[in-house]
Order: C-alpha cells, then sequence, then structure tokens
C-alpha cells in the first residue's frame, strides 16, 4: 500500500507563485514568494526553504541578488533529509538537489566575474550528475552544467540564453 503525502500548504502556495512567474507575472511570483518565505523564517521546514528559495533566484536577473537565494536553496538543502522529501514526494532524494543548486551558484559566480569560485561550484555539479533522474530533466541539467563550464572557462560573464525572462522590475 503506497500513501499519499499530506496536504502541504506551504507547498501548495510556493507552486502558486512559481506558476505565476512562469505565466509571465514575475513580479507577482516574487511577492508572493517573499510573503511565504517571511511566514517561513530561516529556520523553517528545509524542504519549503530550499524549494522556495531555489525557485526565487531565478526571478530575479541581477546575478547577485539571485545568488543569495541559490547559497539560501543549497543551505537549506544542507539541512535536509531524505526522509522529509519522500514525505512531499516518494523516492525523492536530496542528493538529486545538489547538481541543479551547484550549478545556478557557479553560474551567479560567474556572471559576477568570480570564475574560481564559479569552477569550484560547477565542478561540484559535475561530480554529483549521478544522482540525476534519467530523462529530459536531468539532460537539461547537465547540458546547462556543461555550458556553464565551457562559460566559466571562457571566462564569458553574459547571461546564458536559457537564464529565465523576467518582466517588471526587481524588488526585493
Amino acid at each position: 500500500m503506497t500513501t499519499t503525502p499530506a496536504a502541504d500548504p506551504t507547498m501548495d502556495a510556493i507552486t502558486t507563485a512559481v506558476t505565476y512567474g512562469r505565466e509571465g507575472e514575475t513580479a507577482r511570483a516574487r511577492q508572493e514568494l517573499l510573503a511565504v518565505w517571511e511566514d517561513l523564517g530561516v529556520l523553517g521546514d528545509p524542504l519549503h526553504r530550499c524549494t522556495l528559495a531555489h525557485y526565487l533566484a531565478d526571478l530575479y536577473t541581477d546575478p547577485a541578488a539571485a545568488l543569495i537565494w541559490d547559497v539560501r536553496a543549497l543551505d537549506a538543502a544542507d539541512a535536509l533529509t531524505d526522509q522529509r522529501t519522500g514525505e512531499h514526494h516518494p523516492g525523492l532524494q536530496v542528493a538529486g538537489f545538489y547538481p541543479s543548486l551547484h550549478l545556478n551558484i557557479a553560474d551567479n559566480l560567474r556572471r559576477l566575474g568570480a570564475f574560481e569560485a564559479a569552477a569550484e561550484h560547477v565542478g561540484k555539479a559535475e561530480e554529483r550528475v549521478d544522482a540525476l533522474p534519467q530523462g529530459p530533466y536531468g539532460d537539461m541539467i547537465c547540458t546547462a552544467i556543461h555550458g556553464v563550464h565551457e562559460a566559466i572557462t571562457a571566462r564569458d560573464t553574459m547571461a546564458r540564453p536559457t537564464s529565465p525572462s523576467l518582466d517588471g522590475p526587481e524588488e526585493g
């Protein structure tokens, strides 16, 4: 018998805000995620903090602002357990989060011109690709890791063409 994950109003609020962002309502998505963060605080549920910070980082075009949220996502992942991720989605493991989290940090550091630190994080992402699921998501992350690695080598600070496109001014 499999169990259905319990209702999670915080994750529902995060998902709703992320949907706004994907539909082009970036300012609204950012505002709603920041409101959820205010309720969570820095000691809230690590799954909620990791998920929220990971998505919120994508809502900033400024790499310094995005980096703050990406570091918060990584810190939350370090406090997360497979038991907690499994409560949200059976079989979900924390190890699969790290390639994307390190990739995002590497990309922001690269855009800020901190190439040595960026190389360290892209290396950590490369070391952990075996934890990615097989299929389109895993392939997408591997492709992005390779692209960021090449950009670091070339000392390129331009935003990647696959970076999220945003509407409206950033607030934060």
